[in-house]
């Protein structure tokens, strides 16, 4: 593996150079429609994987809960759920 010649990037990787400039040539050739599908289908997938990694039988409340403990690591905030001020 080698450090990203990226300045201040740190990220390991495995990939050459040669094919990270491939895989970015390739990517950019795509339209911008493409792009955002095939990052909104990644999204989803990603979702679908946390979601699944919950325990089952959870109220909507608890899933909610859950799943923000999830994606954040740490709680949700304690007001959460209140109704917002002006809002009706």
């Amino acid at each position: 593996m080698r450090v990203n010649d990226e300045p201040k990037s740190g990220v390991l990787t495995d990939t050459t150079p040669e094919i990270e400039e491939l895989q970015n040539r390739l990517w950019m050739a795509k339209s911008p429609q493409e792009r955002n599908l095939f990052a909104a289908r990644m999204n989803a997938a990603a979702r679908r994987v946390v979601v699944a990694s919950l325990p089952s039988g959870l109220s909507e409340r608890e899933f909610k809960e859950a799943l923000y403990r999830r994606l954040y690591g740490e709680d949700i905030p304690a007001d959460f759920f209140e109704p917002r001020k002006g809002s009706s």
